[in-house]
């Protein structure tokens, strides 16, 4: 199981590393890269080529503001690409949500909310769960945490409450 992490500039880490995070929790193996649709087009042509023969099953891309990374890699593969889009100084990341959300019609890319990095990690997953019944059987148990933990956030606020 490997996962591409792609983002146009190094600054954008940030917003990637909670998707690194999860996928790494899971025991996925992760290659991270800095490949600019617009400033080393050839690279990421040549990556997008190759990356199944490469031995990734997912490719997350991470951009902002034209945001187009995600459309240009799922230009040239038929692997699942998840659009993670980056916030932007200029309008809050709607531009780059809208550039990755508004692919055309043959060019599919997931997207996630702005800096949703960890929902890109675990849509990843979920993808991978299909596959991996191992992957499938931790998310599950990962959703039965969440939901335990919202439960007990619950019963002890209304606990306080009941007290004051």
């Amino acid at each position: 199981m490997k996962v591409a992490l792609l983002m146009g500039s190094k600054s954008d880490y940030g917003v990637v590393k909670p998707a690194v995070s999860v996928l790494k929790d899971f025991g996925v193996q992760t290659e991270v890269r800095v490949i600019s649709a617009h400033r080393t087009p050839e690279e990421a042509h040549e990556f997008s080529v190759n990356a199944e023969k490469d031995g990734f099953e997912v490719i997350i891309c991470a951009a902002g503001k034209a945001a187009h990374l995600g459309g240009v890699i799922a230009a040239n593969t038929t692997l699942p690409v998840i659009g993670l889009p980056v916030k932007t100084d200029m309008m809050g990341g709607l531009d780059s949500l809208l550039s990755i959300v508004q692919m055309p019609s043959g060019i599919p890319v997931a997207t996630v909310g702005v800096n949703g990095g960890e929902n890109a990690g675990l849509l990843a997953l979920q993808i991978l769960g299909i596959k991996y019944p191992g992957i499938s059987k931790k998310l599950k148990e990962y959703k039965l945490n969440m939901k335990n933990k919202i439960n007990a956030d619950d019963q002890a606020l209304r606990s306080e409450i009941s007290q004051t």
